[in-house]
């Protein structure tokens, strides 16, 4: 797969990015939802936001977290917004705290994709609960973390894959001069 070099985002990689979330968002509901188990499934819509903050950034990854988090919001029965602000919180925070790491190993990936998605479970159950479905705390949780889990680590490499493609990585930052003698 050929590299696009680093820089501002533009309109074709917002249409990349629109095609891999309409075709995430298909095989989620078409093909994700049906495998089920205890009642959970996987959950590929998390990963989005995760691969997003891995590969280009904290800032990137929370946007289009949020934007994959609002599309997905519009084709659930909880709060709208609420998988919107789980999905910015999971492409930031997967953005910091892979922003120093030495990315030449796809098992980094993979762990912090699935690393996100546990996480994103958790606080998705944890603000629904705070926004009034108390349910998502008790019995809904456990086999959603069993489920999304082991299948976390099968989807983030294919998820990773999609989002290369989609969105650049940031331009690094521009060295500022210093206003000393430059010693």
């Amino acid at each position: 797969m050929k590299t696009r070099p680093p820089g501002p985002v533009t309109f074709p990689d917002v249409v990349r990015f629109s095609v891999v979330l309409a075709v995430s968002l298909t095989a989620q509901h078409a093909l994700l939802d049906s495998v089920r188990a205890s009642g959970a499934h996987p959950e590929a819509m998390l990963l989005l936001p995760a691969a997003a903050g891995y590969v280009a950034g904290p800032e990137r990854g929370a946007v289009a977290g949020f934007f994959t988090g609002l599309v997905a919001d519009l084709l659930l029965p909880t709060t709208f917004g609420l998988t919107a602000l789980v999905g910015c919180l999971i492409g930031f925070v997967v953005g910091v705290a892979t922003s120093g790491l030495v990315r030449t190993s796809w098992s980094i990936a993979v762990l912090s994709g699935t690393a996100a998605t546990v996480i994103g479970l958790c606080a998705y159950a944890i603000l629904g609960a705070v926004l009034g479905q108390p349910s998502m705390l008790t019995s809904d949780l456990a086999p959603a973390l069993v489920v999304a889990t082991p299948s976390a680590v099968v989807l983030a490499v294919p998820a990773l894959a999609l989002v290369r493609w989609a969105i650049p990585p940031p331009a690094p930052a521009a060295s500022v001069p210093s206003a000393g003698p430059g010693w």
